[in-house]
């Protein structure tokens, strides 16, 4: 069987392009990451009053690499008793569906990895995917601390993708697609386009009802019920420790900047800028290095917002974490997602 050289060289270049921009993306998260935990100790310090990082390298900005120079050398221990393949795995599980998000989200002007139609059911499937390392994190870790930790982890975020689906679904009936690219294009033009600033009130709740339900979902104060020190010592990953416990630490700052990324895509534009003058009217390789700024602009105000509400709030109660999403986040979110589909059907099939 003679095997077709035309036809394999087109494969070998689909391929490399794919890996091209896995690590590309794999890179730029590490970036993100890295950003996140240091601006959030200077948040942090700034607003509470105290000194952050100012000892590590100029004005304190490799102090977060100093931390995963360390965990990098940090001995990898699995306890007696644990499963070790389910240990070992648990922190990829956690990690990979945190990576894979990325690879729809349009970061500009042609720039989206893999566009696919149905990129909002995508996002959604692949981030409810988390919650199974989480279980299996706790389970393996032969730690009933570690296990009651991943219990109280999965109650968490099962009752908040409820609130989290319903209010993805208004602006995908507003817009009539399922397409995150589709999405961002309809809110071209001046910042009154966004959905945020539409006139109509389904889309300000379900902007509110999407930041409320996300900072459960990626475990942020007030809602880092997760990792209640004080009761659970660190959560479902007790045991874990070196790059295995780093894996679980950057899924959990990478959530911060898909959460902003979304919510960026979905209500505040997209890579659009705010007014077409400030590089709306650019095309070519300047138009995509323009809306990518812009995008991650936007992706840093929300961030910032993110660590802001961060360093403000104290931790809830789990009675309350519960109630809020059952008695009031999924209560509205049904009754919004009904007036918007009521209003998709009435008003914009005209």
């Amino acid at each position: 069987m003679q095997i077709d050289t035309a036809q394999l060289i087109p494969l070998a270049i689909e391929l490399a392009k794919i890996v091209a921009i896995a690590v590309v993306i794999l890179l730029f998260m590490l970036l993100v990451v890295l950003y996140i935990v240091l601006k959030l100790r200077w948040v942090i310090a700034r607003i509470q009053s105290r000194l952050g990082p100012n000892r590590t390298g100029p004005w304190g900005v490799l102090q977060t690499v100093a931390d995963a120079l360390k965990l990098f050398q940090k001995e990898d221990i699995i306890p007696c008793g644990a499963d070790r393949w389910l240990f070992t795995i648990a922190p990829a599980i956690v990690f990979i569906p945190a990576y894979l998000v990325y690879v729809v989200i349009p970061f500009g002007e042609g720039l989206t990895p893999k566009s696919l139609n149905v990129g909002i059911v995508y996002v959604s499937a692949i981030s409810s995917i988390g919650v199974i390392g989480i279980i299996t994190a706790g389970w393996a870790s032969n730690n009933k601390w570690s296990l009651l930790g991943a219990f109280r982890a999965a109650s968490q975020l099962i009752a908040y993708e409820v609130p989290i689906i319903l209010a993805l679904c208004v602006p995908v009936l507003v817009t009539g697609s399922l397409d995150l690219n589709v999405i961002v294009a309809k809110q071209s033009g001046p910042f009154w386009n966004w959905n945020l600033f539409n006139g109509f009130p389904m889309l300000q709740i379900a902007f509110l009802a999407l930041l409320i339900a996300g900072l459960a979902e990626i475990n942020v104060t007030p809602f880092d019920i997760m990792e209640a020190e004080s009761e659970l010592v660190a959560g479902f990953n007790t045991e874990y420790s070196g790059m295995k416990f780093a894996l679980f630490f950057l899924a959990e700052f990478a959530a911060s900047f898909t959460l902003s990324a979304i919510i960026v895509t979905l209500f505040l534009g997209g890579y659009h800028p705010p007014l077409e003058v400030l590089g709306g009217r650019l095309t070519g390789t300047w138009l995509s290095l323009v809306s990518l700024c812009w995008f991650l602009f936007k992706c840093w105000l929300v961030v910032l917002l993110i660590l802001w509400i961060r360093s403000t709030l104290p931790r809830v109660r789990l009675d309350q974490l519960m109630n809020l999403s059952w008695k009031a986040l999924i209560p509205v979110g049904l009754v919004n997602l009904l007036a918007t589909g009521a209003y998709a059907a009435l008003w914009l099939a005209r």
